[in-house]
């Protein structure tokens, strides 16, 4: 359904975050899979015994030998980095990053005959909205390096498709969030950037008083309205996208978030609730954010069959929470 009989898919940046949770459903579900991460932001024992290849997916060497040793069938590419403000302090290490090594996994891919590929993209690649939902058919324009290199990315796949045949699934992500419900793996950045662990970890530890940017938008409470998608849909999404591409011919991007966006207070809230009170300050407004950023995923829904299981803020602040006193412990 997955994949051909006795085929295997790679996972590039595998030990990460979102990659973390495709290599448990890919487990759980016994589909063979290898994982190549050079564990600069991943973490080993988040993989729980499955394969790990260390290094990057910049070395065509490497990565020859990858396809040369294993049967790989497609490959799903978590591997970039991700933090807005880096990507504008030092854009050199993300247009290296993000766009040279995918463009060299690319390259050994065509050589390689691996014709199938799930791109990790972004709602950044849209830039501020146009419209109260966002969906595909949505201008591009993207007023950061990191949204620009997952935009260079979808581009050279169109070209990659056209001159090779290789054909991708984007993913364009919203804020995704929650840690697995069996909390054996969840989120741990360094930094950590994300709104609701740093709202966790300011109700816990008492350490730091969260910042909120801004109390004056024209939202319902005045503070910005974000699309948060659970971690855990994330990874069905692109288990979806793999059976995708082994029964379809074209390629696709889609959208991936709930359709229904949450304020910043709305997630200080839910914290509140279930951890302990949230320590607060408002702060200016930081320079491009949109007072709304919410999904469209009819696409998705439709293509894909997609349906996110977890919708509800109590239930990803729950499950991150969880997964927070774990690794506090």
């Amino acid at each position: 359904m997955y994949l051909p009989e006795g085929k295997s898919v790679l996972v590039v940046g595998g030990a990460g975050y979102i990659g973390s949770h495709m290599i448990h459903l890919l487990r759980d579900l016994n589909i063979r899979h290898v994982v190549l991460d050079d564990l600069s932001s991943g973490h080993r024992e988040a993989l729980q015994g499955s394969r790990l290849i260390e290094g990057n997916c910049g070395d065509a060497t490497l990565l020859r030998n990858v396809f040369a040793e294993h049967d790989i069938d497609a490959v799903i590419h978590f591997a970039s980095f991700i933090e807005v403000g880096a990507s504008v302090r030092n854009p050199a290490a993300y247009y290296e990053n993000n766009v040279c090594n995918t463009v060299t996994l690319l390259s050994e891919m065509v050589r390689a005959d691996v014709k199938k590929f799930i791109f990790s993209s972004t709602a950044a690649v849209y830039g501020l909205p146009e419209t109260s939902k966002i969906d595909e058919s949505h201008r591009k324009g993207p007023i950061n390096p990191y949204g620009r290199t997952k935009l260079m990315v979808e581009e050279i796949l169109g070209d990659f498709e056209k001159a090779y045949g290789l054909r991708s699934v984007c993913l364009r992500y919203f804020n995704a969030a929650g840690a697995h419900p069996d909390g054996a793996i969840g989120e741990n950045h360094n930094p950590e950037t994300h709104l609701i662990p740093l709202a966790i970890a300011a109700a816990i530890t008492r350490e730091k008083v969260l910042k909120v940017f801004g109390d004056d938008y024209d939202t319902r409470d005045g503070t910005c309205v974000r699309d948060y998608i659970h971690v855990c849909d994330l990874a069905d999404a692109h288990l979806l996208a793999l059976k995708y591409l082994n029964q379809n011919e074209a390629s696709l991007a889609a959208n991936l978030g709930n359709e229904a966006g949450f304020t910043v207070l709305e997630v200080i809230d839910a914290v509140s609730r279930l951890a302990g009170q949230v320590p607060y300050e408002v702060a200016a407004r930081r320079d491009g954010d949109p007072a709304v950023l919410v999904a469209d995923a009819t696409r998705a829904r439709e293509v894909l069959g997609w349906t996110p299981q977890y919708t509800d803020v109590n239930d990803i602040v729950s499950h991150a929470l969880q997964w927070y006193r774990k690794i506090a412990a």
